[in-house]
């Protein structure tokens, strides 16, 4: 049977499929590797190279990753209105091979200077102002590229696999999981083999392998054009939902229909959002059901600033019911985001020797990336078959659920770094610079962090792209990157207001240069008792929340198979 085409939704086997979303997955392991190969050490090379204090840097650094994410949005919104899926990814993935070239360039010719240094052990000499502008021109143009290129290609990898197939549904489920961790194989070298070249000041070695890696991904992602399945965009989303409200409000004492009867929809298959399925009626946020309650006026003149189909108004409702959840996310980003900066600035001040080689103190988030990929495997293997006869859920735990778990597992990774922090403080000597305990007293915080992340990141991304209605299907999978984003700009502010409060009169606060004479463990702490205020919210919300309901493919074929007939009858 050829390929079968509704609504700008392809489906059969002329297209798509493992194969396709293979490509996706080499090219998402690639470019993670080039942009970890920038971010993870990133904190470092601020405070050795360009001479950044360690609160400067990691509030530098949490503004940066805050971007990057930021970002995603910008990518889903060309994609789902205007680009479609392919093109924005082929586009955001030039630009951040643009931007580590010219990363590679300016370390290279201008701050690099004496060569090697930045190595903990030379000092660089100081900047000029070019060199310092073309460098952040160059890591925002990464932070541009990267993050507009993430989430369209965990949408496009998801479009490989037709929803209306059992199997094939099943499949889009599994590729979620292998979508992070693919990201966390490529972050893995990033992590052990170019952090040790960076930390040793062959920075502009790291970053030009970070480009190289870039342009394959690039390469083997134009390899796979012919064969990826395409979604057609559905249009600019903004002026849909600002309909909706429009018109609600206009007929704000219009009594709607009871069960939402006679609510006004297009007849037939069409949906009114062109490359969309229709979303049956809900009974949340009734307010909005006055939009597509048709009054007298709206015979003689209907107009889509007083009058929006049932799926217009639904696609709102979603829009408004998946915010709460999502907020309730951005702490857990909070947690996230200290890998990359105030963990690698306490391992840096603790014992990094193995005989006499020194580990970078980037590196410990390899332990991160280990547990990640070990959590998967058991989370796939083993927690959904059980999980799943217990609940019936052929998904084991709901997405909500698995969010919930990694919230609370959040909260243990704070507690455990707060721990070491405090063996770290009793093991430090007078005039000594780092503490005697062993760097990997940190092993435990990134392993948890690690196993929070399968469940946290992994069940938004099936949530956020599952409960989007079709015409916002990149915006749902940006939702989890830009909680990311959010949580390094909470994390900066955190950090401004505690040092704020912390630092009056003589105090040299909890997060100060030299972190031998501050309380970073209060902060670890700090953070945990706010997750578990987010908690407690987030567990009202779940419970609040009720699952987009679509129509189903098969009635839209049984509608348009009984239109068929009565025009040959």
């Amino acid at each position: 049977m050829g390929a079968f085409q509704f609504q700008g939704f392809i489906t059969g086997n002329a297209t798509g499929g493992w194969k396709s979303a293979s490509l996706l997955l080499a090219n998402q392991g690639l470019a993670t590797l080039a942009f970890f190969g920038v971010g993870v050490n990133l904190v470092l090379f601020l405070t050795r190279v360009l001479s950044q204090d360690n609160a400067n840097a990691a509030n530098s650094v949490s503004k940066w990753t805050g971007t990057v994410y930021l970002c995603s949005l910008i990518g889903a919104f060309l994609s789902d209105s205007y680009w479609g899926r392919y093109l924005t990814c082929a586009i955001f993935q030039v630009i951040l091979v643009l931007g580590l070239l010219l990363l590679s360039l300016s370390s290279w010719l201008f701050l690099i200077e004496p060569k090697g240094c930045g190595d903990r052990t030379t000092l660089c000499s100081p900047s000029s102002s070019v060199g310092l502008g073309v460098f952040y021109s160059s890591i925002y143009l990464v932070a541009f590229g990267y993050g507009g290129h993430q989430p369209t290609l965990a949408t496009l990898g998801a479009d490989q696999f037709d929803e209306t197939n059992p199997r094939e549904m099943n499949s889009k489920t599994v590729f979620f999981s292998y979508f992070y961790f693919a990201l966390n194989l490529g972050s893995l070298f990033s992590n052990t083999i170019l952090v040790y070249f960076e930390d040793s000041g062959k920075w502009t070695l790291g970053f030009l392998v970070s480009t190289g890696s870039a342009i394959i991904a690039l390469v083997i992602f134009l390899c796979g054009s012919s064969g990826y399945r395409h979604i057609k965009p559905c249009g600019n989303p903004l002026p849909r939902v600002a309909q909706v409200f429009v018109a609600a409000f206009r007929k704000w004492d219009v009594v709607v229909p009871e069960n939402g009867d006679g609510l006004y929809e297009l007849e037939g298959s069409e949906s009114a959002i062109k490359g969309s399925r229709k979303i049956l009626h809900s009974n949340e946020i009734e307010f909005l059901d006055k939009a597509a309650t048709m009054i007298e006026a709206d015979m003689v003149d209907p107009n889509p600033w007083r009058l929006c189909t049932v799926t217009q108004v639904e696609e709102a409702k979603c829009v408004i019911k998946m915010l709460p959840i999502w907020l309730c996310t951005i702490i857990y980003s909070v947690i996230f985001t200290q890998m990359a900066s105030l963990f690698v600035e306490q391992g840096d001040v603790m014992n990094r020797k193995i005989g006499n080689f020194e580990i970078p103190a980037a590196s410990m988030s390899a332990f991160d990336i280990f547990s990640v990929l070990l959590c998967t495997g058991i989370y796939r293997q083993i927690l959904v078959p059980i999980s799943g006869k217990l609940t019936g859920n052929p998904k084991g735990m709901s997405e909500l659920q698995r969010m919930g778990i990694g919230l609370i597992i959040g909260i243990a990774a704070m507690i455990a770094a707060g721990l070491t922090e405090l063996g770290r403080l009793r093991r430090v000597s007078p005039n000594e610079e780092a503490s005697s305990l062993s760097i990997f007293w940190q092993t435990p915080q990134y392993v948890l962090v690690g196993a929070s992340e399968v469940f946290m990141y992994v069940g938004q991304l099936e949530f956020f792209n599952g409960q989007a209605p079709d015409g916002i299907k990149s915006l749902g999978s940006s939702l989890c990157m830009a909680s990311i984003s959010l949580g390094n700009y909470v994390s900066s502010l955190l950090v401004n207001i505690v040092m704020g409060v912390t630092t009056r009169g003589d105090n040299p606060g909890w997060i100060p240069e030299d972190l031998n004479t501050g309380h970073l463990d209060r902060f670890y702490f700090l953070i945990a008792v706010l997750t578990v205020i987010d908690f407690v919210i987030y567990v009202f919300c779940a419970k609040w929340y009720k699952s987009i309901n679509l129509e189903s493919f098969e009635k839209k074929k049984d509608q348009e198979d009984g239109h068929a007939v009565d025009e040959g009858k």
